[in-house]
């Protein structure tokens, strides 16, 4: 697959004349569009309404089907991880726990890295036996992992649930067990703290040195015991405030919640509990990392904690997948390349009859606020790759340029904007999705998978059977000699066998 050449550009921070930014993110639309007439500049990034304006008026400029996209970047994988969890167990996943970005960002890709901070752009796609439709899958990706003395030090918060329901075999145990191999994997500069909650929060640990107090931060993991309710409320709160206590200039500060995320004691309401996580990491820059756990799990609150907080989640169900999350994941998001990163995809009018963005729901931003700075996009890490996908509809017979992608990022030192973008023509497209890379036929497969357990909400073009998918999986499986790939195709061959 052609991979595009991308251009950069350090932009300044001053507003270019004309363009009103609003601070307002409230609004997203809807990332989905179809050709707009008579509209020719299809460059990212368009004017925001007038300072003045209604609220009706805002509403129906964002709600108009044109040809932009623009979500914010997300790298959770907590969705399809919790699937493969419930089809082990012999069940089908709860449909609203589907969020198909996650189960297409769950596999490592291949593009193309930066040398530096920020982002490269990859645009590529395939043809689908429906007529018109393709897949055009945008990539964007980080530079790889530095050596661990290279990223800044880390000043960590665990927040951990000691709850009844954490007595399962696989959550509590799991998370000491892990928290124990990363403290031995730390630097000597990076610090831990510890907060337990239950039917009340307690900082068992404040902010601590590894250099030369490793024993003690072992001895307080070992001692971890569970005990009664849920009060996930009071372990937000007195886990931001033991971070803000412990907070440390030039550091990494952190708060890793590790939780079945099922609040039934004290402040349960989502909304109080996720604005706590969202003031501190405004006037502080504490972002926050979502480790779920068991086999009853709170997904929906545990996403919106992390979005809220600047974060992502995973979630974790054997010592196998801990051991990856604690000793790779995590150390590796202690540094940041990117802060608020956005993308934007312009489709070109003259060629695209009607696209799609499949999943990325609740991350959607409103087209005119792609370059207002002060509207959240995501905290990406050095080593991670993004990918989106979408369903696109093209003219019949439609020749030339398809598509724009642009990334827009703050620096995460200095907050300068920067901006890099790919490009995708039509004569580019593969003629069909199961020949195309590998790395399109696995984004491909996750998606489809991903709708058929959503019951087909994501209006996914040319959609397979469930035995079909299975076959290209497994095709895919065999031809990569990829063993995450080889979990997909179990998962799709157990989920064909379930429904």
């Amino acid at each position: 697959m052609e991979r595009f050449r991308t251009r950069t550009a350090l932009l300044a921070l001053t507003a270019a004349s004309g363009l009103l930014l609003t601070a307002c993110s409230g609004g997203a639309d809807t990332g989905d569009g179809s050709k707009a007439a008579d509209r020719h500049d299809y460059s990212a990034g368009q004017p925001a309404p007038a300072e003045g304006q209604d609220a009706d008026e805002r509403d129906d400029l964002r709600e108009d089907p044109d040809h932009l996209s623009t979500f914010a970047l997300d790298v959770d994988t907590a969705s399809y991880d919790y699937a493969r969890r419930a089809l082990a167990d012999g069940r089908l996943p709860d449909p609203s726990t589907v969020r198909p970005e996650e189960f297409v960002n769950s596999f490592r890709q291949d593009y193309d890295r930066p040398d530096g901070d920020g982002f490269s752009v990859t645009v590529d796609g395939a043809r689908t036996d429906d007529e018109d439709w393709s897949l055009v899958r945008v990539g964007l990706a980080t530079r790889t992992t530095g050596r661990t003395g290279e990223r800044p030090p880390a000043a960590l918060t665990f927040v951990i649930d000691v709850s009844g329901s954490m007595a399962e075999p696989g959550r509590l145990d799991l998370a000491q067990e892990s928290l124990s191999v990363m403290t031995d994997r730390l630097r000597d500069d990076d610090s831990v703290a510890l907060v337990t909650f239950s039917d009340e929060a307690e900082t068992v640990l404040p902010m601590t040195r590894l250099d030369g107090n490793r024993d003690e931060i072992q001895d307080a993991v070992s001692d971890l015991d569970t005990q009664d309710s849920t009060n996930l409320g009071a372990g937000v709160e007195t886990g931001y405030e033991t971070a803000v206590e412990g907070l440390r200039e030039g550091a990494t500060n952190r708060v890793v919640l590790i939780s079945d995320a099922l609040a039934n004691t004290g402040d349960t309401d989502a909304d109080s509990i996720l604005e706590r996580v969202s003031g501190e990491r405004r006037e502080h820059g504490i972002t926050l990392f979502g480790v779920g756990v068991g086999s009853d799990y709170g997904d929906a609150l545990m996403e919106r904690l992390a979005d809220k907080g600047d974060g992502h989640t995973v979630y974790v169900s054997d010592e196998d997948e801990a051991r990856k999350v604690f000793s790779e994941q995590l150390p590796r998001n202690v540094d940041l390349t990117a802060r608020d990163a956005k993308a934007q995809v312009a489709f070109d009018p003259e060629t695209v009859e009607e696209f799609h963005l499949v999943g990325y729901d609740n991350r959607r931003v409103a087209d005119e606020d792609f370059r207002d700075d002060r509207v959240d996009g995501g905290e990406v890490g050095p080593g991670h790759t993004v990918t989106a996908l979408y369903a696109v509809r093209t003219e019949p017979g439609a020749e030339g340029h398809l598509a724009t992608a642009t990334v827009r990022w703050l620096d995460p030192e200095t907050r300068d904007p920067h901006e890099e973008t790919g490009d995708l023509e039509t004569d580019a497209l593969d003629d069909s999705v199961w020949n195309a890379s590998r790395g399109l036929r696995t984004t491909a497969t996750a998606a489809y998978f991903a709708d058929a357990l959503g019951r087909g909400d994501h209006d996914l073009p040319d959609a397979p059977r469930l035995d079909e998918l299975a076959d290209h999986a497994d095709d895919l499986a065999d031809s990569t000699e990829s063993e995450e790939i080889r979990g997909l195709a179990e998962a799709i061959d157990t989920a064909n066998r379930l429904m």
